[in-house]
């Protein structure tokens, strides 16, 4: 099964280049034999994610482009294609067309070396006012100084997004359309529509160790190739940088995402389109996890908004390294809380069903347990045996009662192997060793948890999100539920295998 996957994977990314000749682009060609040698090793590590998407092999970061068009979702990121430990980026191509079974394309975009490029980093994809679908990224230049002169470059796609030619009056914003305002670290070009404009979004800092910023243009002509420097959309007092920028509209308000060398930051707010300032009245985390960055959104047909964010912190040295979050749905609570929850398509993945109902915890004078902590059990737990598999979909509502403490805790059926904990206390959340306060005292807990080989995905109550890598669980996982304190009640759990995306 795995010779056959890799072989399908390989045909994939080999089949324009055996139709159009070995000479359509000797860089892409080049990229894609590094890929294949190490496509083998790659697929067969145990710790391979499986419904998150990957690179077939090497290293990926940030998702770049999202779009849908002409029947297709597609999905770009940032690809390494000769290591796994990164470096000169490419981008990489993924097609759906339902979000849930995906299928990897050619390398799309590489850094044109004949024009002074290096390496091509994160970007936006958009149909510009011809009806050409155009994929704008910023561009490194060679040299040592070239981080520091960052430009913005844009690449025409043909009908079905495979070939892309990049456009001859590159770049399409150079440090000239700034008016004389310096911007450090000037990058990851993002594309939102008012109306009848079209603006664009860069990240970056006003001072060379200062505040974040995120500037704001406005198209000049129907071809996305003029721009107009509109000044600051945003700035945050209290963060290094604004990387991977993101503003749309979500219902009647605008929300702005961009990330800063640390935990993503979101704010929800008005854009006053005349003036291009956005004014914040809420803000708070995407995702607490420590291995969740760069997230890049897209509208699909029926008006919601999608994100999926880079998963990083994997071991090195396998062949891979990376790969996308779930897709996960936005909204927005009455109160301007942003909220996130698993796209519903991924329900196709599941297999058959397992579930426990009126599961009823008792401990009336127990501690939680640390992490990694495994004291004696007595009456307060039950152990549930999950599916044979260790990609895994488990959904729990719990009612705290009077406990003050709920444990959930997924381990590979040996008693001694350490735990993946998530506890819950009302007024936090613990997923491993990440803690998150909760507004409130809440006695009720949704729980959805996504664990695919290495990958942690965890959804509470709709409004936390906490990813974490994690040490590959063994496909005969049991869940342990502990209550401390008192007394809780799971109302239900349930557990799916899920299927591979490929």
């Amino acid at each position: 099964m795995r010779r056959i996957f890799t072989s399908v994977i390989l045909v994939f990314l080999l089949a324009p280049f055996c139709s159009h000749g070995a000479g359509t682009n000797e860089a892409i060609v080049r990229a894609t034999a590094a890929m294949e040698a190490a496509v083998p090793r790659a697929q067969a590590d145990p710790a391979h994610p499986i419904f998150h998407i990957t690179s077939p092999a090497q290293w990926m970061n940030d998702p770049n482009g999202p779009i849908f068009y002409k029947g297709y979702y597609h999905l770009f990121y940032q690809l390494t294609p000769d290591n796994d430990t990164g470096g000169i980026k490419y981008w990489g191509h993924v097609r759906s067309r339902d979000l849930v079974k995906w299928e990897p394309l050619p390398i799309a975009l590489w850094p044109s070396t004949e024009l002074g490029e290096e390496s091509i980093w994160s970007g936006c994809c958009t149909i510009n006012g011809n009806g050409q679908p155009m994929a704008f990224y910023t561009s490194i230049g060679i040299g040592k100084n070239a981080f520091d002169q960052a430009v913005q470059w844009a690449a025409i796609g043909d009908k079905k997004l495979i070939t892309w030619k990049k456009t001859p009056v590159n770049p399409v914003l150079s440090e000239n359309v700034n008016d004389g305002t310096k911007i450090y670290d000037w990058r990851d070009p993002f594309i939102f529509h008012d109306g009848k404009k079209t603006f664009l979004v860069a990240g970056g800092h006003l001072k060379k160790d200062g505040d974040a910023a995120v500037n704001i243009y406005e198209a000049q002509n129907s071809a996305l190739t003029k721009w107009k420097y509109r000044g600051v959309l945003f700035e945050v007092t209290n963060a290094p940088t604004a990387e991977c920028p993101n503003f749309f509209k979500l219902g009647d308000q605008w929300v702005l995402f961009f990330s800063p060398y640390g935990r993503v930051q979101y704010f929800v707010g008005d854009f006053d389109a005349a003036a291009c300032r956005f004014t914040a009245r809420t803000n708070g985390i995407l995702d607490y996890g420590s291995s969740f960055y760069a997230p890049n959104t897209m509208q699909v047909p029926d008006g919601r908004r999608l994100v999926w964010g880079w998963v990083k912190d994997f071991p090195g040295g396998r062949g891979w390294n990376g790969c996308l979050s779930l897709p996960r749905q936005l909204s927005l609570s009455p109160d301007g809380e942003l909220l996130q929850n698993p796209a519903p398509q991924l329900t196709k993945l599941r297999c058959a069903e397992m579930e426990w109902r009126d599961i009823h915890l008792n401990n009336d004078s127990g501690a939680p347990t640390g992490i990694g902590i495994d004291l004696p059990f007595g009456h307060n737990n039950e152990i549930l045996w999950l599916p044979q598999t260790n990609t895994l979909e488990i959904k729990v509502e719990v009612d705290l009662q009077s406990a003050t403490n709920f444990e959930l805790q997924v381990k590979n059926g040996a008693h001694d192997s350490i735990p993946n904990l998530i506890s819950f206390s009302g007024s936090e959340i613990q997923v491993l060793d990440t803690q998150v306060p909760l507004a409130g005292n809440d006695r009720k807990l949704n729980l959805h948890v996504f664990i695919d080989r290495s990958v942690l995905e965890v959804f509470v109550n709709d409004k936390i999100c906490v990813t974490k890598i994690i040490s590959p669980l063994k496909p005969d996982a049991v869940v342990e539920v502990r209550a401390h304190g008192g007394t809780a009640t799971i109302k239900r759990l349930q557990a799916w295998p899920l299927k591979t995306i490929w």
